[in-house]
């Protein structure tokens, strides 16, 4: 299910690869595109929201 979370920490293409990681952990087949000016996370995975904000809260980028 595709979703599209704020993530108002993501700053610089480290910060995308981290987040990336993270949501790779939960799902290896989760698709992932980053707005990085606009801060906004773009994800396609059948895991539940919560457990994406989750694995990308816990790599040290909250999701508002």
């Amino acid at each position: 299910m595709p979703m599209q979370l704020q993530v108002p920490k993501i700053a610089c293409a480290s910060c995308v690869e981290t987040v990336t990681k993270a949501v790779h952990s939960l799902d290896p087949n989760a698709r992932i595109d980053v707005d990085i000016k606009n801060k906004i996370v773009n994800v396609e995975t059948q895991k539940p929201e919560t457990a994406v904000r989750e694995a990308i809260a816990s790599a040290g980028y909250p999701v508002v």
